[in-house]
């Protein structure tokens, strides 16, 4: 029985996800959002898709980074 690194609850079909070397058990695809997929540096909200990058800034979109400043990133396709 494996244990959820993000909620702690005991779980028989737990799953692991390696990142960057680090390897976290899950009980859920939700607690692995929670744990592992960046926030917006505008609104907040978890990336859980391609999202937008300006150096090490990401965004979930084009709008929230422009909204925070940066100019000519765009939404991917």
């Amino acid at each position: 029985m494996g244990t959820c690194a993000t909620c702690g609850n005991q779980y028989d079909d737990t799953f692991t996800v390696t990142k960057g070397g680090q390897s976290f058990d899950f009980d859920s695809f939700e607690c692995a959002i929670h744990k592992l997929a960046p926030s917006c540096a505008q609104c907040g909200c978890r990336v859980i898709g391609h999202g937008v990058q300006h150096g090490d800034t990401v965004y979930c979109c084009a709008h929230c980074a422009q909204a925070a400043g940066e100019a000519g990133l765009v939404d991917h396709n």
